[in-house]
Formats: C-alpha cells, sequence, structure tokens
C-alpha cells in the first residue's frame, strides 16, 4: 500500500476500506486537506484522459526489483522514492553530479560513470564512489514534479522573450537561455531531434542546432520525456528506447545480472508516466486573502523578487486541452542567473556555469518541509533549512533583492516569508 502527501481517489476508497483500528481508534493519519495536498490531476481532463493519468500514477509508484531490470547500480527503485507525494524530495535521495576540469574545458567523466553517482547496487556489484581526479562535485536535491505540464506547455518564444543576457533594463538580473545539444547528452542517448519529435508538441525551436532547456537545476533537459529517459537510466538502472543501454553497460560492457528483455521499461509505460507528469496539477495556494500574505506579496514584488520568480506565466497551444493556453503561477524565469559565490560548487553541466542556476519555481515552497519529512532541505542542494537562510544565499543577480529584504522592518520581512509560505 503507498502512503503519500497527497492520494488519488482510487487509492482514498482503497485505504478507508481498510483501515485498521486499535482502542477504536484509527491506526492511519487522516487525509490531507485539499489545499496541502500536492498529488491530483489537474481539472479539466476526459474520463479518458484521467484513466491514463491514473496508469501513469501507478508506473510512478512502481517499485523495481532485480527481475524487472533494476540496476546494477541505480539511486533509487522507484520514481516516488525520490518525490514522495510528488513533492521536494529528502536528502536521503540525493543525487551527486560530478566531473573534472582539463585544459580549461570542463570534462562529465563518461567513461568514469559520469555525470552522475550511482551510490546503490544490487547484489555481488559494488556501488559507485567517487573516481579520481574528481575537481567539482554537486549534490541536488529532488524537486517537486506537480504542475510540471504547465511549464512544459510554455512557448520556447516566451522564454525567450523573457531572457536579459546583458542586463538591458539595467536591474541588475541577466538571465539567460539555456541551450542544448546534443554534446550535453550522456553516452547512447538518441539525438534531441528524437525526442522532440517522440514527445509532445510544446513548439521546441531548433535555434542553430540547439533546443531550449527548461527543466533540471541546470536547465539541461528540454521536455518531460528527456528528463524521465534520463530518471529512468541514471537514477535506476532501467533501459528504454532512449537510452538503450544502462549505465554499467556504458562504462564496463559486461552486465549480465538479469535476463529481462531490453528496453526493460517499454516506450507505452515511459509515455504513462510522462503523461502522469504533464497531467500533475499545479501546487494549491493557502491563505491567499490574509492581509499579511497580500501585504508580503506587495513586499516581494518591491524588493525585486520577481526580477527572477516571474509570478505569472502563460501556455501556449497544446495537445492537451486542459493545458492549452492556460495563465498559471509558478514564479520561475525558467532561466540561468548567476547566483554569485554563496552558490558556486564549482560544477559544470552543459553551458551553465558553476554559479549558474535555473530559477526554482516557487510555487508549492510553502508545501516543502511536509514532503520531506517536517525539515525543510530548500536550494539546489537542501543547504538552506530556513526561507529567510534561502535567501541569505542569493548573491550575485540575487545580491540587490536580498540587501533590499535586510533594509525591511522584522515584520515586514515576516510578512514576505508568509507570503513564501502561501505559495
Amino acid at each position: 500500500m503507498r502512503l503519500s502527501l497527497g492520494w488519488s481517489k482510487a487509492f482514498v476508497v482503497v485505504v478507508f476500506a481498510t483501515t485498521v483500528t486499535s482502542c477504536g481508534e484509527p491506526l492511519l493519519p487522516p487525509l490531507p486537506a485539499g489545499d496541502e495536498a500536492l498529488e491530483g490531476p489537474i481539472d479539466g481532463l476526459s474520463p479518458q484522459q484521467r484513466a491514463a493519468f491514473v496508469r501513469g500514477d501507478l508506473e510512478f509508484a512502481r517499485r523495481f526489483a532485480l527481475a524487472d531490470g533494476l540496476g546494477p547500480l541505480f539511486i533509487a527503485q522507484s520514481c516516488e522514492a525520490c518525490h514522495v507525494g510528488d513533492g521536494k524530495g529528502h536528502p536521503l535521495f540525493d543525487i551527486t553530479r560530478f566531473g573534472r576540469t582539463v585544459d580549461g574545458a570542463f570534462d562529465p567523466m563518461l567513461a568514469h560513470g559520469g555525470p552522475q553517482l550511482q551510490n546503490r547496487a544490487i547484489l555481488n556489484y559494488l556501488a559507485e564512489v567517487l573516481p579520481a581526479g574528481v575537481t567539482a562535485v554537486a549534490r541536488f536535491n529532488p524537486p517537486a514534479v506537480s504542475g510540471l505540464g504547465l511549464l512544459e506547455s510554455v512557448d520556447d518564444a516566451t522564454i525567450l522573450a523573457i531572457a536579459d543576457p546583458n542586463d538591458a533594463n539595467g536591474d541588475g538580473i541577466s538571465g539567460r537561455v539555456s541551450f542544448v545539444d546534443s554534446s550535453d547528452f550522456i553516452a547512447d542517448i538518441v539525438s534531441v531531434e528524437t525526442l522532440v519529435r517522440t514527445g509532445p508538441a510544446t513548439r521546441h525551436l531548433a535555434l542553430n542546432g540547439q533546443y531550449i532547456g527548461r527543466f533540471g537545476k541546470k536547465a539541461r533537459t528540454i521536455n518531460l520525456l528527456h528528463q524521465t529517459a534520463f530518471a529512468y537510466s541514471e537514477d535506476m538502472g532501467l533501459t528504454t528506447d532512449f537510452v538503450p543501454k544502462d549505465v554499467f553497460n556504458r562504462q564496463v560492457g559486461a552486465f549480465a545480472g538479469d535476463n529481462v528483455a531490453d528496453p526493460e521499461v517499454t516506450s507505452g509505460v515511459l509515455n504513462s508516466v510522462v503523461f502522469y507528469l504533464r497531467t500533475l496539477r499545479p501546487p494549491p495556494r493557502r491563505r491567499a486573502d490574509n492581509p499579511d500574505v497580500v501585504a508580503g506579496g506587495q513586499l516581494f514584488a518591491g524588493v525585486g523578487c520577481v526580477g527572477c520568480h516571474v509570478a505569472t506565466l502563460r501556455t501556449g497551444q497544446s495537445d492537451i486541452a486542459a493545458l492549452s493556453r492556460v495563465e498559471f503561477h509558478p514564479y520561475t524565469d525558467l532561466l540561468l542567473h548567476d547566483m554569485g559565490p554563496e552558490l558556486d560548487d564549482g560544477y559544470t553541466e552543459g553551458d551553465a556555469l558553476p554559479a549558474e542556476w535555473r530559477t526554482a519555481p516557487l510555487w508549492g515552497i510553502g508545501l516543502a518541509e511536509r514532503a520531506q519529512g517536517g525539515t525543510s532541505f530548500l536550494l539546489h542542494d537542501g543547504r538552506a533549512k530556513t526561507l529567510r537562510e534561502a535567501i541569505r544565499f542569493h548573491g550575485g543577480e540575487g545580491s540587490r533583492s536580498r540587501a533590499a529584504f535586510d533594509r525591511l522592518s522584522p515584520a515586514d520581512q515576516e510578512r514576505l516569508l508568509a507570503y513564501l509560505r502561501s505559495l
């Protein structure tokens, strides 16, 4: 039985049909309030689409074993292990990316297991350790996955219009687009063009042979198909049509530890999970009408946070009607920003420099603590334990807003934080 922060209707029926009691009291926790649960489909799906959502939900929760092709190297046994209740993950399932600089160029060390460390292994195999020669290591905390379909459905043209790489408006913020090409991919993955053709019609524009990245800590994946195929490979050691060799075979070429035919995850399963991710509802707002929250929103804009954390975006035309031409509020511009030495961990990914990070969507940040077991782990690596501490780490393009926050009165600072907790 699967417990998560938010439950599907089918799961709720099962729970209440089988609730165990002790001394007349149920042993299971109460169902979360509607504005405290992340899981659930976006409004406006057809009955057939809702059925497809449920199928994808079950695959997202599926726990893989050796008999299913798991490993031999992996990080987690299911998608949901890292994204419990579709929320931010616990540091136990952080991923580690690594590499080295050679002659001024960054090397993701593909021949040595890079770019990602698999810290678990099946029986009779050794989990990876960082190889000799590593000069940069980054830890990535699993993000929440709710509302991703809306972000995927934003036109590339919208992202290009928001970008201001040369800070033409003089606000100290110079967000730039992350451009992705085949050289950014792990070995043996299919081409970007194939991912674009196979994925949903989300208007990816080819610009000089490159595509706009919008997902991941450094915006290195272009759509949810790309993100999901990479996760099955790098996080669970499972092959798909898009990544036909597991991570061990890419390094050693001699894994024969299972009798599972490749691809171990079929295109049907992969597409089912992608549909689930595309149709997850966005995080719900809470206490939006509270006077302190309203005042905090004005302060959030006043100190310049909206320069990166853009409150409102709009989707383009989508093959899913519920995602088509929808206004939504993710608090991100999907661009790369230089966050200064405070967040420079020396790790390069594609053309994203060590201090550059994609603007993290702030929607759902008020529910992160619940999803992470009662303690917040914020920023890309979970180093900040409070919202105030996360603000303190904002250097570089975020330094003006940080300084403006520091100038607020203690009462106004608390109002701004109350606003963040309502998102």
